[in-house]
């Protein structure tokens, strides 16, 4: 019965406690999150891209 009583309280919670987001909340941290990943995408290519490249040097020396 522990698991029914915590499945209804759960439930409770989340329909009259939560305080759910506006579709216009929603879309402003949809785009900004959509942003940070493209930025962090960006500098992590950025990264791979130079030590790829110096790498490169480093073994044409060789």
């Amino acid at each position: 019965m522990k698991f029914v009583d915590n499945l209804k309280e759960s439930y409770v919670e989340l329909v009259h406690k939560v305080s759910w987001p506006t579709r216009k909340e929603l879309s402003k941290s949809a785009v900004l999150v959509l942003i940070a990943s493209i930025i962090l995408a960006l500098v992590v290519w950025l990264m791979d891209f130079s030590f790829d490249k110096i790498m490169t040097l480093i073994y044409s020396l060789f």
